[in-house]
């Protein structure tokens, strides 16, 4: 939709009297609102919302003199030069269309934010993917600071962009966490360095196809000016360095769980070794850190290490730093963190294992796993992870929802697997498929939940999902 005529000679932005549209509430609406207001536009926000939240915030707005519809998220303003949007905003909704149609740009607030840096503003290295994103960015981030460089990790993580770009803190470097979403509504971000993680099939109900949600993904390489990780195990992160447009001298850089060729990170002997970012890389290699330096060190986390690795040395920090950043860092709850053991059985919660691919990755940690899996599918089919992961279960509980196309697929690919099928949904189910999985399980075996489905069918989020959980475990130890 182009870039629109909202700039000044200096190459900065002016807004003074433009009239701007921002397309939603929430945690990037109300910031860029008031972004946009204190630069002189004269700002109208719809939201398609009119619950007690929407309402709260529409007053704040309105305090500042910003007009807020409620409730009508789909007709343009009249006059509107410019539409802000929250990134969940799909593109098909009308109030797009009307913008396509009458010429207007549509910017989502990531590219407001990298629009309205100054020009000496810190450099973002950026990273996306279908899973992993947030503890990569988290990881990249202890790397960040263990170099004695100014950071924050921010963006689809949960802090605000447009915070972190206006705000007083000063910062040397960004490490930034992208959805596919947020990607899809920002045409001229072009960061230092970027790494996609991997690709699978995710949010096909918002951008219509495979296809277009990897095209959109693959716009974090536009504009690289150093490195474009990609995923040496993903071809199709490949093919997206491939076809994007960089700077001169940008290179690719592979990661991969194998033993690294030139340009690449890897593993050997259970060291990451760098063989990218070192002289005569052809014969050269640089030590960075242990495997046991990385928690918890299952496969898919030590393939964001490398990712994190790949993307601080791009930025010329040192390997001890990588090493100290690698050991500093602690996941989030609910990835694969480990709760109890009990009986010789190790209790691990993955709820935030939401898809079909993180849950893959999640089995692929573990020998002999008892699986809790279930809730909404989004979807999504399962055949595919039961194939690949049958030989490591020793049962499988099912809860939530969409629980019988799981069942149907351990049928077809795990036959000899036993599963419980548990009918209910209210607050005691998770202790009873604790209870159940305790009873299938071994000594030496890892009771799982990594459920492959979203959670709102039994729970608030996937978080509340994980202490259900973990609280059960406890009780059952109790």
């Amino acid at each position: 939709m182009g870039s629109g005529q909202v700039t000044s000679t200096s190459g900065l932005f002016d807004f003074q009297g433009k009239r701007v549209t921002v397309a939603g509430l929430g945690v990037s609406g109300v910031p860029a609102a008031k972004a946009l207001h204190a630069r002189g536009a004269v700002v109208t926000v719809v939201n398609d919302g009119d619950d007690a939240r929407a309402r709260e915030q529409a007053a704040e707005l309105e305090a500042l003199g910003i007009t807020v519809r409620l409730g009508d998220g789909s007709s343009l303003p009249e006059g509107t030069e410019l539409v802000v949007t929250a990134p969940g905003w799909q593109p098909g909704k009308p109030l797009f269309r009307a913008a396509e149609q009458a010429g207007v740009p549509v910017w989502g607030d990531v590219e407001l934010a990298w629009r309205l840096r100054g020009p000496d503003a810190a450099p973002w290295l950026a990273v996306t993917g279908t899973n992993g994103k947030t503890t990569t960015v988290q990881m990249l981030a202890s790397i960040l600071k263990a170099a004695g460089l100014r950071t924050a990790a921010v963006g689809n993580i949960g802090v605000s962009l447009l915070d972190a770009v206006l705000g007083e803190e000063e910062y040397d470097v960004l490490a930034v966490e992208l959805s596919s979403y947020q990607l899809h509504w920002a045409p001229s971000l072009r960061a230092h360095s970027a790494a996609v993680l991997n690709l699978a099939p995710d949010h096909l109900d918002w951008h219509g196809s495979m296809e277009a949600y990897a095209r959109d993904k693959g716009r974090i390489y536009e504009g690289n000016k150093v490195a474009c990780v990609y995923n040496v195990a993903d071809k199709a992160t490949e093919d997206l360095v491939r076809e994007a447009d960089v700077e001169e001298g940008c290179r690719a850089i592979g990661f991969t769980l194998g033993a690294p060729g030139p340009s690449q990170l890897g593993v050997v002997d259970g060291i990451l070794v760098d063989r990218a970012f070192v002289e005569i890389r052809q014969k050269n290699a640089q030590e960075l850190a242990e495997v046991s330096d990385i928690h918890p060190p299952a496969p898919h986390n030590i393939a964001n290490a490398l990712a994190a690795a790949a993307l601080a040395r791009a930025f010329g920090v040192p390997a001890s730093a990588v090493r100290d950043g690698l050991r500093a860092f602690r996941p989030d709850a609910h990835r694969i963190a480990h709760v109890a053991d009990l009986d010789g059985v190790a209790y691990v919660d993955d709820s935030k294992a939401t898809n079909t691919h993180a849950a893959e990755a999640s089995l692929a940690a573990y020998e002999s796993i008892v699986w809790i899996a279930g809730g909404l599918a989004k979807g999504a089919t399962f055949d595919e992870l039961v194939a690949k992961s049958a030989k490591r279960l020793r049962g499988a509980v099912l809860i939530g929802a969409d629980r019988a196309l799981i069942r149907d697929a351990l049928a077809r690919h795990a036959p000899e697997v036993p599963v419980v099928d548990l009918d209910r949904t209210d607050t005691g189910a998770m202790l009873q498929a604790v209870t159940e999985a305790r009873r299938l399980a071994r000594p030496g075996d890892t009771v799982l939940l990594a459920p492959a489905c979203a959670s709102m069918d039994m729970f608030t989020n996937y978080n509340q999902r994980g202490d259900a959980f973990a609280a059960a475990v406890r009780e059952l130890g109790a």
